[in-house]
């Protein structure tokens, strides 16, 4: 799962999508092979910034384009790009999707399985918190009461 979320995308390569995508921008309406190549650089860079970028350019290609093989490429990358910035309700909504069209994609089973654990421990960390905070505002009302009785 690691060689997956931290698979970085090289420099020269991220400059290159991005000269092609922006000169066809230039020209007008980027083609869908320029778009996808770009915006797969920019999920697999490290600025979560870029990576924001990246799902942009991915939801408009979702839902512009009419080639199959395409859309299920978007969901991929879009289940790996919200899973690298830890959005993982909205990782899990497009594995979902992904998997409805490929049920049995190891990678996709994989990123679907590391989001949900990842939920749990959130979600337990979030209770903690919430837990420690009552007990600590208990305790301090406590001792409220007890110095107000003296």
């Amino acid at each position: 799962m690691d060689v997956i979320l931290n698979d970085i995308v090289d420099a020269n390569d991220l400059r290159k999508f991005r000269h092609q995508y922006e000169e066809q921008c230039g020209r007008g309406v980027p083609s869908e092979k320029a778009q996808f190549e770009y915006s797969i650089c920019l999920v697999r860079s490290r600025g979560e910034q870029e990576i924001k970028h990246g799902i942009a350019l991915l939801e408009d290609l979702f839902k512009r384009t009419h080639d199959p093989g395409t859309r299920r490429d978007c969901l991929y990358y879009l289940t790996l790009a919200n899973t690298r910035i830890k959005n993982y309700e909205q990782a899990l909504t497009f594995s979902d999707a992904f998997l409805k069209i490929e049920p049995m994609n190891r990678q996709v089973k994989d990123l679907q399985h590391y989001a949900k654990i990842q939920l749990r421990k959130e979600g337990l960390t979030g209770m903690a918190i919430v837990g420690g905070a009552a007990l600590a505002l208990g305790g301090l009302i406590g001792l409220g009461v007890h110095l107000a009785r003296k």
